[in-house]
């Protein structure tokens, strides 16, 4: 650990930077007034021992002993600097232990990302679950575009994210916990509501379509709806911010939407109908490689559970 002191000793008037090697080294030969007995002390040759005072000595621009080949003597500086030396290694242990304190105090933290109020009320009943294992547990949600949700997730501010599978940065891994169908979503007293599943040209007849941009849809999903748009005139079109403003213009029946059939994460008021003329898509979760912790790992298991399980 390094200290740097603006006002100090130094008779050049600068900065004086020290370690607690250094400081450690002092302490204990000033102790014994003695290079050997120091060294011994603390497991260190005697030339390193020196080397730490000389670099010390001429950090400081004082010598703190006077050497002779019988003796060891501190001089005047360092009976100064040993007042000094002494109060700045107990401030570093105080200041070690009481950080450590901290960091066991800390509860457990997970943060998790997703980018749709869908995503946000599947885990509503998923964190219920953590809690009651995890009491401590403390959640930290965002939700956030696609690219927001790298960057939190690369600097660590989240430790998962839900996604349709992307391209990820390298450190991150995605695990696949579902596949889903590309679907109509229609409210549910839409002309197109009873059917079992669509064709593009069904879907095309279906009136207005809602447009979401790519930040709010996947590679995947959004070349989906840009089929779907294929030959659409203007006013019948509706652009959306989010998935949020294109569920509830569905929902009051001013349009139909192209989305990810997501399992278990149903929007009340919407009938999702299948388009088999669209491949599945992957849906999983990301998070950096090297996870291990006990509530992560329970984390994971739950999410695979809950999408796994039939919709209720």
């Amino acid at each position: 650990m390094f200290f740097c002191i603006s006002q100090g000793i130094s008779r050049e008037g600068k900065a004086i930077c020290l370690n607690t090697t250094q400081l450690e080294c002092f302490l204990t030969v000033a102790n014994h007034l003695n290079f050997s007995r120091a060294a011994q002390q603390l497991g260190l040759t005697q030339p390193a021992v020196s080397h730490q005072i000389n670099t010390l000595e001429d950090e400081l621009g004082a010598r703190l002993f006077h050497r002779t080949s019988k003796s060891v003597q501190l001089t005047q500086a360092g009976y100064l600097f040993l007042q000094y030396a002494s109060e700045i290694m107990k401030l570093t242990g105080l200041s070690k232990a009481r950080i450590k304190e901290a960091g066991a105090a800390q509860p457990p933290r997970l943060g998790i990302g997703c980018r749709n109020f869908l995503e946000l009320n599947f885990l509503g009943g998923l964190l219920g679950q953590m809690r009651e294992e995890f009491p401590q547990l403390i959640p930290i949600l965002r939700m956030s575009p696609f690219a927001s949700l790298k960057n939190l997730l690369e600097e660590g501010a989240i430790q998962a994210m839900l996604t349709l599978q992307e391209p990820l940065p390298p450190k991150v891994v995605y695990r696949e916990l579902a596949r889903c169908p590309v679907v109509c979503l229609c409210g549910e007293n839409h002309p197109l509501a009873g059917c079992e599943r669509l064709t593009l040209e069904q879907l095309r007849q279906g009136g207005r379509l809602t447009v979401c941009p790519p930040q709010v849809y996947p590679p995947a999903l959004f070349s989906a709806q840009s089929q779907a748009l294929a030959g659409r005139r203007p006013d019948e079109m509706l652009l959306c911010d989010n998935l949020e403003v294109a569920s509830t213009l569905v929902r009051a029946g001013y349009a139909i939407a192209v989305a990810a059939g997501l399992p278990n994460l149903r929007n009340p008021g919407l009938r999702q109908i299948p388009l088999p003329e669209f491949e599945p898509l992957s849906y999983g979760v990301g998070y950096l490689s090297g996870r291990r912790d006990p509530v992560f790992r329970r984390f994971l298991a739950l999410l695979e559970q809950a999408l796994a399980a039939p919709a209720g």
